[in-house]
């Protein structure tokens, strides 16, 4: 070989290995978890601006409210590649901008963490759990670049880790560029790790569940049994699993007593965190949300509205579409484990009159359209604030709307052929945007709808139910297939509001509903009752058995305190409208097949 040639090979050797390494490379440890501190550093390679920007992210993927993740980053330094201190100025709360450096910038801060749930992060003695937004500082200009990761874990503490990110040697995770690294949570603790096998398109797909506990458990089998058939169930839905990443997906399960309860979803994995463990009744109650979050790696994070494309770190991010990305997911999260078999159709019945009260008695729907719920999200999904809100009265959950429609379009689909049902047009949907990672619009859902059935079918949903707040005609939908909704209560009163006893009265601790008892009375959120009808409240006059003993129409007079003036009012007792459920017991034949194409999982 001769010289010329041998310095050829070295020069393509180094190019090939230069490119292989990320230019963006961090580092944690966790060596004073007992005070919720990681130590952070961040190396940058071959800046060319003059002045690198850093920054901390705003929000999180999956979450649509503004998130300060700036205010538990602390002891912020930067050094060039001789360890020379280096300039920065804080132009903004979040943004911290480096200058004087040659090329090289390496990043140095300190994160206070102890908030452990789907968005923010936790690190003590049991688990480093971390979000990455809330955790790690970002270069917007490298938004593009490979990202390396090297953990440090607490061998310690017989700590491992568990991430969807590409491990490419001991400790080191890789991510092909920012948005990938930000949607990439990890939990690194003594967990416990179980996994099977799915095809789907000829491709064999890993799904692992990782079990973080403070205690033991011998019932991780079990669970892991209803696990899959969740799996299983949603792939049937959709015809076929996700191409995830790596041939992975990972469930990330934090039930410990020093974490919130919470999911959220993320492009090869989810995190689930619940105060009780799976021997404490966890097992019953986290199922519901393995069964929601995984629908997500569908619908949401492949299966996206182009409203939250791309998303951006640094504001909230708002979208018209949650009552079909969320609401839809949480009408397939009942549906799924009543066709699975965790719960039973009895169960899953009675539940859908919880559903329909929480939507169709709300005063919400006077106010705001589904998409204009959906607009809400930045106000509500897990964003804090000061004022008090009247959330009673001008809120519905995208969750909870678009649960009932999902419900009401799937039962109309069927009604209209039987051959067609929301499986079928998630499908088309799938395989339209989502398969191909297209991000869809409002107007593409309602396009693709009238493909799946009529243009006057399509019309008709989302300009009653979407684009308005019609109610569908559930009676009809819910006989169709053996189901008896009734509004049994009616002549049972209503305050129309809550109230708990406090000093020995009672306090209306809600906003009344409006029109109901309360607010046509005058009556507001504060107000201290002192007596009803004569009858001096107290903690041994019981709310619900003082109020079943008059009937709707009834009117009282009511004495109260309200900033420490006793006043006077009359109110009068409104109907109580909640709703029913109830599977018919010997349905005729055809609402009993009907039955079966819908709940089972064939």
């Amino acid at each position: 070989m001769n010289l010329s040639y041998r310095i050829l090979v070295v020069f393509l050797f180094c190019v090939l290995l230069m490119s292989a390494q990320a230019s963006v490379s961090y580092e944690i440890n966790f060596e004073n978890a007992v005070h919720h501190e990681a130590d952070i550093s961040i190396h940058f390679e071959n800046v060319e601006m003059d002045t690198l920007s850093v920054r901390m992210s705003r929000s999180s993927p999956g979450r649509y409210a503004i998130h300060e993740f700036a205010k538990n980053v602390f002891d912020v330094k930067a050094l060039d590649e001789n360890g020379n201190p280096l300039e920065i100025r804080r132009p903004n709360p979040y943004q911290w901008d480096v200058t004087g450096h040659n090329g090289t910038v390496a990043l140095n801060y300190k994160l206070f963490a102890n908030h452990g749930d789907g968005t923010y992060s936790q690190i003590d003695e049991t688990h480093a759990h971390l979000n990455i937004p809330a955790t790690f500082l970002y270069a917007p200009a490298y938004a593009s670049q490979k990202i390396e990761l090297k953990i440090t874990p607490r061998s310690d503490l017989n700590w491992k880790v568990a991430t969807q990110l590409d491990r490419i040697d001991d400790n080191v995770y890789m991510a092909p560029d920012l948005y990938y690294f930000m949607d990439s949570p990890i939990e690194i603790s003594d967990h416990q790790l179980r996994n099977f096998s799915v095809e789907s398109n000829g491709r064999e797909y890993t799904i692992q569940f990782v079990l973080h506990q403070t205690e033991d458990y011998d019932g991780f089998e079990e669970y892991m049994e209803n696990v899959e058939k969740i799996v299983r169930s949603e792939l049937k839905v959709f015809g076929e699993l996700p191409d995830f990443d790596f041939g992975k997906y990972t469930f990330l399960a934090c039930y410990t007593p020093n974490i919130d309860g919470d999911g959220m979803e993320h492009r090869n994995s989810t995190i689930l965190t619940d105060l009780k463990s799976l021997s404490q009744g966890g097992d019953i109650e986290n199922i519901g949300t393995v069964a929601h979050e995984f629908f997500h790696a569908w619908n949401v994070e492949r299966l996206r509205p182009a409203s939250l494309e791309p998303f951006d770190f640094t504001e909230a991010n708002m979208s018209g579409e949650l009552w079909f990305a969320e609401g839809f997911t949480s009408y397939y999260t009942g549906l799924i484990l009543c066709r699975s078999g965790i719960i039973s159709r009895e169960d899953y019945t009675k539940s859908l009159a919880n559903l329909l009260n929480k939507v169709w008695n709300s005063p919400g729907r006077n106010h705001y359209s589904p998409v204009e719920m959906s607009y809400q999200a930045p106000f509500v999904d897990a964003s804090t604030s000061i004022d008090q809100v009247n959330r009673e009265n001008l809120f519905i959950s995208y969750y909870s709307y678009g649960n009932a429609l999902g419900l009401a379009l799937d039962l109309s689909l069927r009604q209209f052929n039987p051959e067609k049902s929301l499986d079928g047009y998630m499908q088309l949907v799938w395989n339209n945007f989502g398969k191909q990672e297209i991000p869809y619009s409002m107007n593409d859902l309602k396009k693709l709808l009238a493909k799946y059935t009529t243009e006057e079918f399509s019309a008709h949903f989302f300009n009653s139910f979407i684009f308005d707040s019609n109610m569908p005609d559930y009676t009809s939908l819910l006989n169709s297939v053996g189901i008896h909704l009734s509004q049994p209560y009616l002549h049972l009163p209503s305050f129309g509001g809550t109230v708990q006893i406090k000093d020995n009265k009672w306090l209306i601790n809600s906003y009344p509903l409006e029109n109901g008892s309360f607010y046509n009375a005058g009556l507001s959120k504060g107000d201290l009752i002192v007596s009803i009808d004569g009858k001096l409240t107290n903690n041994k006059l019981i709310p619900k058995t003082f109020l079943n003993a008059y009937k709707p129409g009834d009117k009282v007079k009511i004495v109260f305190n309200r900033y420490g003036q006793q006043k006077e009012t009359y109110l009068v007792f409104s109907k109580n409208t909640n709703y029913a459920t109830d599977l018919m017991p010997d349905p005729e034949k055809k609402k009993r097949k009907n039955q079966n194409r819908w709940l089972s999982n064939n």
